[in-house]
C-alpha cells in the first residue's frame, strides 16, 4: 500500500478522537466513528486484494496511533474539561506539577500508539482471514 493510502486510511480515525475529546457526539455517533474507519480499512484491504493485508493494516494502525496521540496532546485540556488527571496514591504530589503532567502525557502518547497498533493488528488479521476466504481472481 502506498504511503498516501496508509496516511489517508489512518486519518479516517481522527474525527472520532476530536469529537470524543471535545464531547461533541453521543454514544451512537461515537460508535460509528469508532468502527466505521476500521471497517473501511478492512474493506480496502480485502476488496483491493492487497498482497499483505496484515502488514498494510498494521502500518495504518501505527500511523493512526500516532495521529491519535498528537490529537489527544493538542486537545489535552479540552478533553479533560480543564481539569487534567494527576498522579494518585503513593505518587500523589511527589513530582512537580510540570513533571507530573509530562509523565501522564507521555503515558497517554504511548497508550495511543499502542492502541493504534493493536487496532491495526486485529483489523489486519481480520482482513487477512477474509482475503483467504474469498475466491482467487482469475488470471
Amino acid at each position: 500500500m502506498p504511503w498516501w493510502g496508509v496516511l489517508g486510511l489512518a486519518a479516517l480515525g481522527l474525527p472520532r478522537a476530536v469529537a470524543h475529546d471535545l464531547g461533541l457526539v453521543g454514544p451512537a455517533v461515537n460508535a460509528v466513528l469508532v468502527f466505521g474507519p476500521v471497517l473501511v480499512w478492512i474493506a480496502v484491504a480485502v476488496l483491493g486484494r492487497l498482497q499483505r493485508p496484515f502488514a498494510a493494516l498494521l502500518a495504518v494502525g501505527l500511523v493512526y496511533g500516532l495521529l491519535l496521540a498528537v490529537a489527544h496532546q493538542v486537545l489535552w485540556m479540552q478533553g479533560f474539561a480543564g481539569d487534567p488527571p494527576t498522579l494518585g496514591g503513593e505518587l500523589a504530589g511527589v513530582l512537580p506539577p510540570a513533571a507530573e503532567s509530562g509523565v501522564l502525557r507521555a503515558a497517554a502518547f504511548v497508550s495511543s500508539v499502542a492502541t493504534g497498533a493493536l487496532v491495526g493488528a486485529v483489523s489486519g488479521a481480520a482482513a487477512w482471514l477474509l482475503s483467504r476466504l474469498l475466491p482467487q481472481r482469475p488470471r
